[in-house]
């Protein structure tokens, strides 16, 4: 890969990523206004929203064949990147069991594990479906 190639996707990644994590905000922000602070809604969401759309552009990206090396690096590796967030699954989890919510430890893990799966599962199976219209 040439070092043009290299910057091409290092500013691509940058700029994704910077999106990414402003629509996590977003989101967090406005769960944390409407439902309160009991549950971390916000990274439940947006994880959620970033599997849904990772399994879609899974499809839809290998539907495109060709070099979609920009296009990855923009949309997967920085704008889900920044949009979805692994650690902040595992901080809230400490933050729960060291409280007197510990009880929610594996509903949240397990919410957040099923439901990733499956949307990642259901956007697949609709850029698979949407290729075939």
């Amino acid at each position: 890969m040439g070092s043009g190639l290299w910057w091409q996707q290092l500013g691509l990644v940058m700029a994704g990523g910077a999106l990414g994590s402003a629509l996590r905000f977003l989101i967090g922000d406005a769960l944390v206004r409407s439902v309160g602070q009991g549950f971390p809604w916000g990274t439940l969401t947006a994880n959620f929203i970033g599997a849904f759309v990772a399994g879609y552009l899974l499809v839809w990206l290998q539907q495109r064949g060709g070099n979609v090396v920009l296009l990855r690096a923009f949309l997967v590796i920085g704008l889900l990147g920044g949009l979805t967030t692994f650690s902040s699954l595992m901080l809230e989890t400490l933050v729960f069991a060291r409280n007197d919510r510990a009880a929610l430890v594996p509903l949240y893990l397990g919410v957040s594990v099923v439901g990733g799966m499956f949307l990642v599962w259901l956007g697949a199976r609709l850029a698979e479906s949407a290729r075939a219209l």
